[in-house]
């Protein structure tokens, strides 16, 4: 089965996604920060069981291919991101759907899931935070500056934003979740 990629209006933004297969469960694949379907989410769209599953991968706003716009990182930006990954899979027509997310995609499936639980089938979730502590807010400090990075990690990065959109966009995520440390209920 081919994988198709196609861009869709939701929310007031065109949101690219990745779609493959035909089986009548749904999942919706969640990429981490700076992350895409394809980066993220290669290997699973590619081997996947598609007669099983229907796997939706997407790029949130400001990543990937769904820019314009940039990416910005306001106080909602994971409830936002959960909004926009749910009226994606209506948009698709899926009443119901599983959500794969990984890291920041994690804690936007969480929230998804704990937002709209009756369109949530299942849930799988890895690296994502539950919490973001003042160790945290150290660690994403120690990766602000990409220029860094290994060259594994920041090159398909790199190609994909060019360097000045990828430094940018790191140091404004690392702005923005670090203020979640200041928030009891953050």
């Amino acid at each position: 089965t081919s994988i198709t990629s196609a861009k869709i209006q939701v929310n007031g933004v065109h949101l690219h996604y990745q779609q493959t297969g035909e089986g009548s469960h749904a999942v919706l694949l969640l990429p981490g920060m700076l992350g895409s379907g394809q980066t993220d989410f290669g290997p699973q769209l590619k081997s996947m069981n598609k007669q099983l599953f229907t796997i939706v991968a997407w790029d949130p706003r400001g990543y990937g291919q769904s820019i314009p716009p940039s990416r910005d990182f306001p106080l909602n930006f994971f409830e936002r991101d959960a909004k926009d990954a749910v009226d994606l899979m209506q948009a698709l027509k899926f009443k119901k759907f599983s959500l794969l997310g990984w890291s920041d995609g994690g804690i936007t499936a969480l929230i998804a899931a704990a937002k709209y639980p009756t369109l949530i089938h299942k849930l799988v979730v890895w690296g994502a935070n539950a919490s973001v502590t003042q160790e945290d807010v150290r660690i994403y400090n120690g990766i602000r500056d990409v220029s860094k990075w290994s060259e594994k990690v920041k090159k398909p990065l790199e190609e994909m934003y060019g360097h000045e959109y990828f430094a940018k966009t790191c140091e404004a995520w690392v702005d923005g979740i670090s203020r979640f440390a200041e928030k009891s209920d953050g």
